[in-house]
């Protein structure tokens, strides 16, 4: 763990100055606020983020950075870990409140979760941390090698596409909501049937599936080659692509989407639980939510916030972020190992 602002070049001597003048001037020690958060962007979270909160409550903010399944294995695995406040995806998020780990928030005490979309309040309905940033998946296809023009998901499983669809991997981020999709396509909700429906789907539409991918930028040369022509993809990959091949567009179905939240949520055993509602109500709040759209490309959550069309490019906002549905991750969780040994034996054999 590593504190974000180290004060370099100092002496022992000096540093106990600077600190002994600090606590004279605000009358006590500062608090310590420790917060497991990704490892992008981080002078821009410094500067956007936790400045402001630091000065507003007098407080100083810690970080532990990594990826969301990484700090999460961490987490769980420390009984004694000093981490206030966790940052990480929706999936781990589920195993977390499903496992007793994290605070089964009092949204009394959040007043910025009266204002969420409706995908963003559902998903935190049972007390469990809300979502600061939504991503959802669309359709990036090239209409004229296509040979068609998309607008559903239904239209995936169109025979005249054969062998031109990537799809990502189930056990990728999207790939559950992929399953999902499927599902819908069966005309059967995924939960009453344990995901039976969903893979059905997934063997009907295989004859159009060259490839599946499990990292996004994987998709770039496979447009570029012509080895794909359609793709099921996270909105966040949409300028990746299409900045490397101008002839594709971008569609998410009037029908709707899935989405994945990224959440912030509360260890159950933080001594700092009233800071750290303050900060969840910080981070979802219609000012900082303003400022991060932009400068951490994250699509709002707070209803309140309005974004240029220039801004609003590309991400989960508006009508858009409406339609998305969240997914259950408890449901799930539960049943991710069977679907990914039958997606296997269905799609990579």
């Amino acid at each position: 763990m590593n504190k974000k602002v180290q004060l370099l070049g100092l002496s022992l001597m000096s540093t106990a100055v600077l600190a002994a003048c600090g606590n004279n001037a605000t009358g006590e020690d500062k608090q310590e606020l420790v917060i497991s958060t990704f490892g992008l962007s981080e002078d821009v979270m410094e500067e956007d983020i936790f400045a402001p909160f630091e000065e507003e409550h007098n407080v100083d903010i810690v970080t532990e950075t990594g990826t969301s399944s990484e700090r999460y294995t961490k987490f769980a695995s420390n009984g004694n870990t000093t981490i206030d406040i966790l940052d990480i995806s929706q999936s781990n998020a589920a195993k977390g409140f499903e496992e007793g780990l994290f605070e089964e928030l009092d949204a009394t005490k959040v007043p910025n979760m009266d204002n969420l979309i409706t995908s963003a309040t559902e998903l935190s309905a049972d007390g469990s941390g809300p979502a600061y940033t939504v991503n959802s998946i669309g359709i990036i296809y090239n209409e004229e090698a296509a040979g068609m023009k998309i607008e559903e998901w239904s239209d995936l499983w169109d025979p005249s596409l054969e062998g031109k669809i990537s799809v990502p991997d189930v056990a990728t981020t999207f790939g559950p909501a992929m399953l999902h999709v499927a599902s819908d396509y069966k005309g059967v909700d995924i939960q009453e049937d344990d995901g039976k429906a969903a893979l059905e789907g997934i063997e009907e539409l295989s004859p159009n599936i060259v490839k599946t991918y499990s990292k996004s930028s994987d998709l770039v040369n496979m447009f570029q080659s012509g080895e794909v022509v359609v793709a099921v993809i996270g909105d966040f990959a949409v300028p990746i692509i299409s900045g490397a091949n101008s002839d594709v567009q971008y569609v998410v179905p009037e029908s709707g989407t899935y989405g994945n939240f990224n959440t912030v949520n509360v260890n159950v055993n933080s001594e700092n639980k009233d800071l750290a509602y303050e900060f969840i109500n910080w981070r979802i709040s219609e000012t900082l939510q303003q400022v991060t759209a932009e400068s951490l490309n994250e699509a709002p959550t707070n209803a309140n916030v309005e974004l240029s069309e220039e801004v609003a490019a590309d991400k989960t906002y508006g009508d858009i972020a409406e339609r998305t549905q969240p997914i259950d991750y408890t449901f799930v969780n539960a049943h991710l190992e069977d679907w990914i040994n039958q997606w296997n034996r269905t799609i990579n054999q």
